[in-house]
């Protein structure tokens, strides 16, 4: 038994608000013949007469009444199912999984949400806390979309890496503390110490800066989220290299000081993601907001 077709409810209803074939014919683009094929199949498949020929204006039986009345609401929910795969499809619904570190969430992420939200209100953005590693790992397993990312990477055939941000590596000092304008790795290397965890690429790129002078210091205490390091800092428990999310706009705390490294020592941040080709519309966008707020690669 065939079933109800979409096109045929249309023309029933269009006649029905019409009132004649050849105006429905002329507002659905469509041969009159062609209409009057639709409600004889039409009827045909439900077995009753659906209009009354004849007059000025054709008229919906009973039978047709009732099936006009449940056709708009077919032909709604179809139309709503449409939009709705369309509205996916571009972009302008859906969710899209995002990997960071606490640093970039703290001090960059919250800029380019809101103007996710601004542009975007129906794409809902999950954010997870995770350590570039593991964030890798999960694009690969296809459970986050995008990814923000220390660099470099090791390359991937299934990713797209591409350069993001980058800052400049600072030393974060008790105030209390007398220190030269620049500091050193002989300088800190005295000093007490708060590092990140060592599976962390902040930690190599740390003791990277150390060793290359020939130091290989021990810290106090080792912990990955970044405003809990500037409070031990600021608590004079020891001293940090941090990224300064901001260059040219050094923090301003009365307990810490902010002071450039000597040699200089870059972080960068790549984004991370399969190719444009395979990734949803929501994806796509939430790139285009995060390009936005893309540096020049430096150091």
């Amino acid at each position: 038994m065939r079933e109800l077709n979409l096109d045929q409810l249309r023309t029933l209803v269009s006649i029905t608000d019409l009132g004649t074939f050849s105006a429905a014919a002329t507002a659905l683009h469509l041969a009159q013949p062609t209409v009057s094929l639709h409600i004889s199949e039409l009827e045909a498949r439900v077995n009753a007469q659906l209009l009354v020929r004849g007059g000025r204006r054709v008229l919906p039986t009973a039978a047709g009444a009732t099936l006009v009345e449940r056709a708009r609401r077919l032909l709604r929910d179809a139309d709503d199912a449409v939009d709705a795969v369309k509205q996916q499809v571009e972009g302008r619904t859906g969710r899209v999984r995002l990997g960071t570190s606490t640093g970039v969430v703290v001090h960059l992420l919250p800029q380019v949400l809101d103007t996710m939200q601004r542009t975007y209100p129906d794409i809902d953005v999950e954010v997870n806390i995770l350590g570039s590693s593991e964030t890798m790992a999960r694009l690969h397993q296809g459970s986050l979309e995008i990814g923000l990312v220390a660099t470099p990477q090791p390359p991937s055939r299934e990713l797209v890496l591409s350069h993001w941000r980058s800052d400049p590596m600072m030393a974060f000092l008790p105030a209390r503390w007398a220190a030269p304008k620049r500091i050193t790795p002989q300088w800190l290397a005295e000093k007490a110490l708060i590092f990140n965890e060592p599976t962390t690429h902040m930690y190599e790129l740390t003791m990277g800066w150390f060793a290359a002078a020939g130091y290989s210091p021990r810290a106090r205490i080792e912990l990955n989220y970044t405003e809990a390091m500037k409070s031990l800092v600021a608590a004079g428990y020891g001293a940090a290299l941090l990224p300064l999310e901001h260059p040219g706009k050094v923090e301003l705390h009365s307990e810490m000081q902010v002071l450039p490294l000597k040699p200089a020592l870059m972080r960068h941040i790549g984004i991370a993601h399969r190719p444009h080709a395979v990734v949803d519309g929501a994806t796509r966008n939430l790139l285009q907001i995060l390009a936005g707020f893309m540096q020049h690669k430096a150091g």
